[in-house]
C-alpha cells in the first residue's frame, strides 16, 4: 500500500522514522512518499521536502515566510494528489498539516494523525475541524485522549513514541571516556531551529564561567549548520557534540533544555533540567493571551504539577539559570526531581507506541475503512 507522511521537524522525522520501520514490517510492499528528515529517508522511499526547509518558529517568523509557506503548501496538496495514497499521515506540525488534512479529506484521502494537534493548549475550537478532517487520531501523551473523547472523536492512546526511541537507542558504556569528560558535564539543548538558538543558547552561554567545576557540553544537531553554532560559541570554552544527545543526556549530571520534546526525553533519560525558552516579544505577547495551560514543558503538563522550573521570555535570565541550576545539581532539589521522574514513567508508559501505531494504520488501511 502506498503511504504519505508529513513531518515538520527533528522529532517528527525520529518518529516518523520509527513508524515506517514499524509499517514495513507489516507491511512488505508499503510505498512511502513524504515531508520529513534524514532519519525518514534511511526507512526508503521518496523525501519530498526537509523539514530545514520549513524551520519557521513563531509569529513573527511565520509571518516574514508566508511566500515560502503557501508554496509549500501548494507542492504538498499537487504532490499528494499525483501520489494518491492508501493513507495520509501526519506528525505533530499542526498548522501545516491540519490544512493538508481539510485538502486531503475533500479529495477523499483517509487521514490519519499521529501525535496530535495541541489543540488543548490553545485555541481549542479547532477540534471541531480535527473531527472533521481526521479520520483516525493517534494520541501520545495521556490527558489528550480524554480530551478528544470528549468531543466525540474516534481516538486511540497508543503511548509515546519517544519511549521507543530512548529503548531502541545504542547507548555508548564508553561514552564519557571516549570524549575524555575531565569533569562531571551539564548539557545544553538549545533545540534544533535557529530561532531557538537564536534566543535560548546566548541564556544558556550566560552562565558557563559561574560553574568552573562542570563542563559544558552543547548536543547538537544537524539541523543547524556549524557556522552557525560556532558564531555563539567563538568566546567560550565548549563542546558541540551532534546527533549523539542520548548519550550526552546519560552522562550528563544535569541540563539546560529548551522547552519542547527534549524536556520530556530528557527527563526520561533521567537527567535533572532546567526548562529554558524565549522567543519573539510580539509572539510571546500574542502567545500568553491565548495559551491556556498551566505549563510549557511535557514534563509538568503530564504530571499536572511543577517537576521541573521553566523560564520562559524575561525570567531566562542569567541569575535564574545559576539559582535553578544549583537547585538540582545536588540536594533536595536534585533528588525529588529524580524521583518525580519514575512517576512520570509510569504515567507515559512502555515502550511500542510506533509499533501500535503501525499496526492500527496497516489494518484499518488494508481493510479501506
Amino acid at each position: 500500500m502506498k503511504y504519505y507522511l508529513i513531518a515538520g521537524e527533528a522529532s517528527g522525522d525520529l518518529h516518523g522514522a520509527n513508524l515506517m520501520k514499524h509499517i514495513k514490517l507489516l507491511d512488505t510492499q508499503a510505498e512511502f512518499r513524504f515531508w520529513g528528515g534524514d532519519l525518514m529517508l534511511a526507512e526508503g522511499g521518496i523525501l519530498v521536502n526537509h523539514y530545514r526547509e520549513r524551520a519557521f518558529m513563531g509569529i513573527t517568523e511565520v509571518l516574514k515566510n508566508i511566500g515560502k509557506i503557501l508554496g509549500f503548501m501548494k507542492l504538498c496538496k499537487q504532490d499528494l494528489l499525483e501520489f494518491q495514497p492508501d493513507a495520509l499521515i501526519l506528525i505533530d506540525y499542526p498548522g501545516f498539516n491540519l490544512k493538508i488534512a481539510k485538502f486531503a479529506t475533500s479529495h477523499q484521502i483517509k487521514v490519519h494523525y499521529y501525535i496530535s494537534p495541541k489543540v488543548w493548549a490553545w485555541n481549542t475550537s479547532r477540534v471541531h475541524k480535527i473531527k472533521r478532517d481526521v479520520k483516525y487520531m493517534y494520541t501520545i501523551l495521556p490527558f489528550e485522549t480524554n480530551f478528544y473523547k470528549r468531543y466525540g472523536m474516534s481516538v486511540d492512546y497508543v503511548g509515546n513514541p519517544i519511549c521507543d526511541a530512548i529503548h531502541q537507542y545504542p547507548f555508548k558504556p564508553h561514552f564519557k571516556t571516549e570524549h575524555q569528560f575531565q569533569k562531571p558535564v551539564i548539557a545544553l539543548l538549545p533545540g534544533s531551529r535557529l530561532a531557538e538558538i537564536k534566543y535560548v543558547l546566548p541564556s544558556m552561554l550566560s552562565v558557563v564561567n559561574q560553574f568552573p567545576n562542570y563542563e559544558f557540553i552543547l548536543a547538537g544537531t544537524n539541523a543547524i549548520d556549524d557556522a552557525t553554532y560556532a558564531s555563539y560559541l567563538k568566546d567560550t570554552p565548549i563542546r558541540i557534540i551532534k546527533n549523539e544527545t542520548y548519550d550526552v543526556l546519560a552522562n550528563a549530571h544535569a541540563a539546560l533544555v529548551c522547552s519542547g520534546t527534549a524536556t520530556l526525553e530528557t527527563a526520561l533519560i533521567e537527567c535533572p533540567q532546567v526548562v529554558c525558552y524565549r522567543f519573539s516579544n510580539l509572539s510571546y505577547q500574542i502567545g500568553k493571551r491565548v495559551i491556556k495551560i498551566p505549563f510549557i514543558s511535557l514534563v509538568n503538563l503530564i504530571m499536572d504539577k511543577k517537576i521541573v522550573s521553566e523560564l520562559i521570555q524575561d525570567e531566562l535570565s542569567t541569575d535564574n539559570i545559576i539559582k535553578e541550576l544549583e537547585q538540582i545539581i545536588e540536594g533536595e532539589g536534585r533528588t525529588k526531581m529524580l524521583h518525580s521522574y519514575k512517576a512520570l514513567k509510569i504515567k507515559v508508559g512502555e515502550f511500542g507506541a510506533s509499533q501500535r501505531a503501525a499496526q492500527l494504520i496497516v489494518k484499518r488501511t488494508s481493510s479501506k475503512n
